[in-house]
């Protein structure tokens, strides 16, 4: 008998060990196979809510965020580099010379998943490429909307979101929700409302999980 798990992928599409945690957990689903279905949401976090237009430099920003020396970054870039390249994701993290505000990007997600069909997993792939691989600017209307036209959705809706407030209460009402539930580091990522699996862990760990979690629901 097939199963149904509920998740949430509490994440940003700034966050580099978001990309990996997504390709493991998809790595982990594909080992479980199709006797397990899941339901995917991604959830909205903001790592850097208060970002002013056009972005900050990566490295001036995370040496005063988090007060790393130039080597220590360029470690942890590296080991990024290292996890996404066994998961098939690409970093060119030297592609990434800004961080910017991601709050319409959450917007356009929360308004792809009311759409259907696969479609808020396909624009979050498609915005965690743009940004890291490609080294596109997640904040940016025109690479939004042409992001959403490549996945599926219609451009003209798309660029109409993203031009009024639409899904901003929703976004900001989803955000304090799980900061509330004690979430404030990503990725996050709920099963069944009541599991939780911190960080970009290894398909295993998501695997063991699943399985689990799946028998429970059998029992």
């Amino acid at each position: 008998m097939t199963k149904t798990l509920k998740i949430d992928f509490v994440s940003d599409v700034s966050c580099p060990w978001c990309a990996v945690g997504l390709a493991s957990l998809q790595t982990a689903l594909e080992r479980v196979g199709p006797e397990l279905q899941v339901e995917l949401n991604f959830q909205p976090f903001e790592l850097n809510p208060q970002m002013v237009a056009g972005g900050e430099d990566t490295t001036e920003h995370l040496s005063r965020k988090y007060g790393s020396t130039p080597e220590q970054a360029a470690a942890t870039r590296e080991a990024i580099r290292a996890r996404g390249a066994e998961l098939g994701f690409v970093f060119n993290l030297d592609k990434r010379s800004r961080i910017y505000n991601t709050f319409d990007a959450h917007r356009l997600l929360h308004w792809a998943h009311l759409e259907g069909q696969g479609r808020q997993l396909a624009l979050k792939k498609a915005l965690l490429k743009a940004y890291f691989t490609d080294g596109e600017d997640p904040s940016n209307h025109t690479v939004l909307v042409r992001l959403a036209g490549e996945v599926g959705l219609d451009s003209e809706r798309a660029k109409a979101v993203l031009t009024s407030d639409a899904y901003a209460a929703d976004v900001r009402e989803q955000e304090q929700y799980y900061q509330q539930q004690g979430i404030h580091s990503v990725p996050a990522v709920v099963i069944n409302n009541s599991h939780l699996i911190s960080g970009g862990q290894p398909p295993e760990v998501f695997e063991k999980a699943l399985r689990q979690l799946a028998a429970q629901q059998g029992a």
